[in-house]
């Protein structure tokens, strides 16, 4: 099915008369608009899916790390090494809890754009 030149200028008059020559450019900023929405949803939902492999896949590779003894650094007679540990645990549990926090308030974003 080609579409020749008489058809097009047919199928323009019938949107010029639909329309009129006043709400047409109206009628093509909203239509723009809501293929740019569409577009940005398709990709937002295309970018959940890419994250959630993502957590899947690290979830299955990755190994929970031991916790750190400090009762080795303390063996030696280290005690800035084991004070460097405990300082390195404490921050990772504050970043866990960052983390966590962000990921509730993304979640909580995702819901109020409909996106939920």
């Amino acid at each position: 099915m080609n579409l020749g030149a008489p058809e097009i200028v047919l199928i323009i008059l019938a949107v010029l008369l639909l329309f009129g020559y006043k709400k047409l450019p109206d009628a093509s900023r909203s239509i723009g608009r809501s293929l740019r929405i569409f577009k940005g949803e398709m990709k937002g939902m295309k970018d959940d899916d890419v994250r959630a492999d993502v957590r899947t896949k690290d979830a299955a590779t990755t190994s929970p790390v031991p916790p750190a003894t400090p009762a080795a650094p303390a063996a030696t007679g280290d005690l800035t090494a084991q004070l460097s540990v405990e300082a390195a645990e404490a921050e990772a549990r504050a970043l866990e809890a960052r983390a966590a926090e962000l990921r509730a308030r993304a979640d909580q974003a995702r819901v109020a754009d409909g996106r939920g």
